[in-house]
């Protein structure tokens, strides 16, 4: 049954979710000033890692990114059938150790991931010089296949291109106020049988049960090309902790590189630091030590949507607005199981497996007070 429904946000799940839903029969309507290039989805890595990302407690949030990995080929694949490329590679990811304590840090994600079965192999620091030759003096690493990562602006683009090309309606307007069945922008308000809230971290000021529990988290990336004479961008894209900071880097086809994994509450600043950029500059000196003649293209500073535990919020609230929001460093990851979710509530048939970990209505306000608000 096709309905009419509207967007709000066009980040990688309010595309995902516009051209999924838009493919699937249903009319859509898309409301973002400035779609694909506004958000958090621009800004990112671009890394697909639910288990280099994993830690214990965070099991919920492991299960929902393995399944939504396991989606990513069929995703990938009908985007191609379409004719659009979204950048997706098969090359795994490797966490790298600097220093003692951070190679402890290390061997206690290895032995977690050991003990649940997943798939990644501790190595020495030679062993993994031998895998990625550009390394510098890194202590140990650890080495995983199955996590990937696609080229987030390449996939931006594509997601848009679909969707107008399946016939979505784009407004270039902000929503300033929305219910279950009316969007409301500065030209006027707007019917729809079906509302879903993809705004990523302005979620929480346009509906009150998402304003305590959805935050802005800022991070900031680098940009970088390597130049005649240096060597090239690593293959795998390369997680390191450096003295307890995390940096990644992740290629692209191009011959750049990105740069990140700064991040700290900020509210809705996006100014880039100058401290931000020294920090990821001298830990991925220390990683990848050719970066330093790499020539910098591109500083930039976006906002993550925070939640209390690092998992999402999908489903629907009080009021019948359907929320997918909340999904913090997995945007990209979660991109196709939250877009499978939508099209499920929308043809009222079962959501994906791992989805029910993340309805909006999980914690109650006592429970988020007693546990705190985690910021691993």
């Amino acid at each position: 049954m096709s309905t009419d429904v509207a967007v709000v946000g066009a980040g990688v799940i309010g595309l995902a979710v516009a051209w999924r839903a838009v493919s699937a029969g249903h009319r859509v309507t898309v409301f973002d000033p400035l779609p694909a290039r506004g958000g958090a989805s621009w800004v990112a890595g671009g890394m697909l890692a639910p288990v280099a990302e994993a830690w214990p407690g965070e099991e919920a949030a492991l299960a929902l990114g393995e399944e939504s990995l396991r989606r990513w080929p069929a995703f990938a694949r009908e985007l191609r059938a379409q004719g659009f490329d979204c950048g997706l590679s098969a090359q795994g990811t490797i966490v790298a150790a600097f220093d003692r304590a951070d190679a402890d840090q290390l061997g206690v994600l290895a032995r977690y991931l050991d003990g649940i079965g997943r798939s990644a192999t501790l190595v020495t620091g030679r062993e993994l010089r031998r895998t990625e030759p550009g390394l510098g003096s890194v202590r140990s690493g650890l080495l995983v296949p199955g996590d990937v990562f696609v080229d987030n602006r390449r996939l931006l683009e594509s997601l848009l291109l679909a969707a107008r090309v399946r016939g979505a309606e784009f407004v270039a307007e902000a929503v300033v106020e929305l219910t279950a069945d009316r969007v409301v922008t500065a030209s006027g308000a707007r019917r729809f049988d079906a509302v879903v809230l993809c705004a990523g971290a302005h979620s929480g000021t346009l509906h009150p049960e998402l304003a305590s529990v959805v935050r802005p988290v800022k991070g900031e990336i680098l940009r970088l090309r390597s130049r005649r004479g240096t060597l090239p961008p690593p293959r795998h894209t390369i997680r390191a902790v450096v003295e307890s900071r995390p940096v990644y880097l992740v290629p692209r086809d191009d011959g750049s590189l990105v740069l990140g994994a700064t991040q700290y509450e900020a509210g809705f600043d996006t100014g880039v630091r100058a401290r931000g950029v020294r920090e990821l500059l001298e830990g991925a000196e220390r990683v990848f030590p050719s970066i330093t003649e790499y020539e910098l293209i591109e500083t930039r500073a976006g906002l993550r949507a925070g939640s209390d535990d690092n998992v999402p919020y999908l489903g629907l609230l009080s009021d019948g607005v359907y929320a997918a929001t909340g999904h913090h460093r997995n945007g990209l990851l979660l991109a196709p199981i939250t877009s499978d979710a939508v099209l499920a509530w929308l043809s009222d048939t079962p959501a994906p497996p791992g989805t029910e970990k993340a309805r909006p209505d999980r914690n109650t306000s006592e429970e988020r007070a007693d546990a705190g608000v985690r910021q691993r």
